[in-house]
């Protein structure tokens, strides 16, 4: 027996219905949330000016960020997470593109010049640029090409939702994982 459910659509709370108010404080939220353990990634796009085919590191911008996730097999979707106040906000709401590139243990380096890098963050990265020409990290555990399908600002955030048009992983690397304020990877308990 196969039991199909198909929920109504943009199902909307009665208005009368609204969340209580937080019985907590914004540092409390942090060390909750801190105890998630998540990948780590990298997302590149294009800088202010520039366009496919241009093959130059100050052509893109790249960001850390550990808010990614899947949404949909079919069609095939991604999201991630940017705050409305950061510089590259604005680059990666008006983009057509970026790529996710999940990074591998041996990656902090590139983590880290991503995240707290100042000037050309590309330019001591290894990359391949993808048929979107945009860079691909060289090392990446995986990567995803995506078309900037929709934007959802909640909240101080933008939630980006993206189309992967392709992507690819490489085998046998472990992951860098962010978990309680520090990096480390997995290991298999079984």
């Amino acid at each position: 027996m196969q039991f199909n459910y198909h929920p109504p659509m943009h199902q909307v709370p009665p208005p009368h219905i609204k969340a209580l108010s937080p019985d907590f404080e914004t540092p409390h939220f942090k060390q909750a949330l801190s105890r998630f353990a998540t990948g780590v990634t990298v997302i590149t796009t294009f800088a202010p000016g520039a366009h496919k085919g241009d093959s130059v590191s100050s052509s893109f911008v790249g960001i850390t960020a550990s808010s990614f996730n899947s949404v949909s097999l079919t069609p095939p979707l991604v999201l991630w997470s940017l705050g409305q106040s950061a510089s590259s906000a604005p680059l990666f709401h008006a983009g057509t593109h970026y790529v996710v590139n999940v990074l591998a243990a041996d990656q902090l380096d590139v983590c880290n010049r991503f995240a707290f890098g100042k000037g050309d963050r590309f330019a001591d990265t290894a990359y391949t640029l993808g048929a979107s020409g945009l860079p691909i990290l060289d090392g990446a555990l995986a990567w995803f090409e995506c078309h900037n399908r929709s934007r959802h600002e909640e909240g101080d955030h933008v939630i980006f939702v993206g189309e992967v048009e392709r992507c690819g992983f490489s085998d046998g690397s472990a992951p860098l994982v962010y978990q309680g304020g520090r990096f480390s990877t997995t290991v298999a308990l079984s």
